[in-house]
């Protein structure tokens, strides 16, 4: 499962569990700055430490991602830059969950409430697709998931940000 944070990974990975056995994916290049990223995954071990779940970190790859990006710098928050950095990331979960022997993935983008399952599902349909495993597709900010993944967060004392991570949408 592509994990974006800790206070997102809480209902997704309550759900999922029971049915799952789930390896989390911290993998964000587009976290800004550095320290952000580090602030983020220590909670995403934190979250993963709470229910037993194994995580795999990834590399924090900023530069990646600026390149991706670039000439995007101006576009609304939710325009073209935010999906190259879904496709970015789940492209690299795809990848790292064909390298683990994983049969189906999944990703907390979704339960973000500025967060499109529309724009986000189709592509983690499609990066999975190429790489010959299933993607999860579902709206888990549904059934009041966001709202039980900020008690979750509370509940655990989680650091909540307040942007997405880039510096673009620090603005």
């Amino acid at each position: 499962m592509h994990i974006c944070c800790g206070p997102c990974a809480t209902e997704v990975v309550r759900r999922l569990i029971t049915d799952y056995e789930v390896v989390g994916f911290y993998y964000n290049p587009n976290i800004f700055p550095e320290e952000e990223f580090d602030r983020r995954q220590k909670e995403v071990e934190r979250t993963s430490a709470h229910w037993q779940v194994r995580l795999v970190t990834g590399e924090y790859e900023h530069e990646r991602f600026l390149q991706a990006v670039r000439g995007m710098e101006s576009e609304p928050e939710g325009g073209r830059r935010c999906e190259v950095c879904y496709r970015l990331r789940l492209e690299r979960a795809a990848q790292k969950a064909l390298e683990s022997g994983c049969a189906v993935m999944a990703s907390t983008l979704t339960i973000g409430p500025n967060k499109k399952a529309t724009i986000i599902n189709p592509i983690g349909r499609e990066v999975c697709a190429r790489h010959g495993i299933e993607f999860l597709e579902e709206d888990w900010k549904k059934r009041d998931g966001f709202r039980h993944s900020v008690e979750l967060s509370r509940k655990l004392g989680l650091y909540r940000q307040n942007y997405c991570g880039c510096e673009f949408s620090m603005r």
